[in-house]
C-alpha cells in the first residue's frame, strides 16, 4: 500500500475519509468525444478519479477536462506503460464485465498472473485490481488475499452487468447492486481477519440508491460506470455526478459544498 502515498493528496483524503467517488469511462470506450464528456461530468460533478481505456490520448483528454488524477484500466499489462508516461496516476486489470458478453472469463490465476507482470513492470504505481464476480464469494476473497501478498494496493468488486433485477424502481436497484455489495462484505471481512488493511472499491451497477450500502458493506470508495457513459447528454451526466456525490456526503456527513469542484 505505499504506492497509495505516491497519489494526489487529494485522492488520498478521500481514500482515508472513506468516500471515494470514481467515475468510469468504460475500459472498451476509445471514443475521445464519449470520453471528454465523461471526464467534464466528472470534474464538475465532484468525482475523486476519473477511470478510462488505456490509452495516452485518453489519459491526456481525461486529465484537460476532468483536472482530476485518471487511472487507467487494461487487462494486458504493457500497455500501461505509455499511459503512465502520458500522466496516470494510478492502473487496473479489469473491470471485467464487459468480457463476460462474449464468453471470455478470466480465472483466479490469471487475474493473479496479470497482477505479477504488472507489479514487476510498474513497481512503484498505484495498482488495482478487480476480482471476477462470478467465483464464489469466499473464492473471491481468497484471491483478494492472494492479490494484497502480490502489492496489490486496492481491490475492485464487480457484478452489475449480469445482475438481473426482477423488480421495478428502488428495490430493482437493489437487486441490481447484490452482487458487488455481497464481494465486498465477503472481503472486507476475510481482509480484517487476516490483518490486512487494503482499501476496497465497490464498483458496478450502483446508484445513487446503493452507494451508501457500499460504505456500510466496507469500501472505502465506489466506481460508476454505465450510469453515467451510457448517457448521450453531459448535463445529464453531470447531475448523475452530482447525486452520487451528494449521497456519499450525506451519508459520511461531510461538507456537501466542499466537495464540488
Amino acid at each position: 500500500m505505499a504506492c497509495l502515498n505516491h497519489l494526489p493528496h487529494a485522492l488520498v483524503q478521500s481514500l482515508s475519509q472513506g468516500s471515494l467517488l470514481k467515475v468510469i469511462s468504460g475500459l472498451k470506450n476509445f471514443d475521445r468525444a464519449s470520453v471528454e464528456m465523461v471526464s467534464r461530468a466528472a470534474g464538475r460533478g465532484g468525482a475523486d478519479l476519473i477511470d478510462v481505456a488505456c490509452s495516452p490520448e485518453l489519459v491526456r483528454l481525461a486529465i484537460k477536462n476532468s483536472n482530476l488524477p485518471v487511472c487507467v484500466s487494461a487487462v494486458e499489462p504493457e500497455l500501461f506503460l505509455q499511459s503512465v508516461e502520458a500522466g496516470a496516476s494510478m492502473v487496473e486489470i479489469g473491470n471485467f464485465d464487459s468480457f463476460y458478453s462474449k464468453g471470455r472469463f478470466f480465472s483466479a490465476e490469471e487475474v493473479l498472473e496479470l497482477t505479477i507482470q504488472t507489479r514487476k513492470l510498474l513497481p512503484e504505481i498505484a495498482l488495482s485490481v478487480t476480482v471476477p464476480h462470478f467465483l464464489p464469494l469466499d473464492k473471491q476473497t481468497d484471491l483478494a488475499l492472494s492479490l494484497v501478498d502480490e502489492g496489490v494496493d486496492l481491490i475492485q468488486t464487480e457484478g452489475g452487468t449480469s445482475s438481473r433485477p426482477l423488480s421495478p424502481g428502488i428495490l430493482g436497484m437493489i437487486e441490481k447492486a447484490s452482487p458487488t455489495l455481497a464481494a465486498v462484505s465477503c472481503i472486507s471481512e476475510g481482509l480484517r481477519k487476516a490483518g490486512r488493511h487494503v482499501p476496497i472499491l465497490c464498483a458496478s451497477g450502483l446508484s445513487a440508491v446503493t452507494v451508501p450500502m457500499a460504505f456500510a458493506a466496507g469500501a472505502k470508495g465506489v466506481g460508476v460506470g454505465a450510469v453515467v457513459n451510457r448517457l448521450d447528454d453531459e448535463l445529464a451526466m453531470f447531475a448523475v455526478v452530482k447525486r452520487l456525490r451528494e449521497a456519499i456526503a450525506h451519508y459520511k456527513d461531510l461538507p456537501i459544498n466542499s466537495l464540488f469542484r
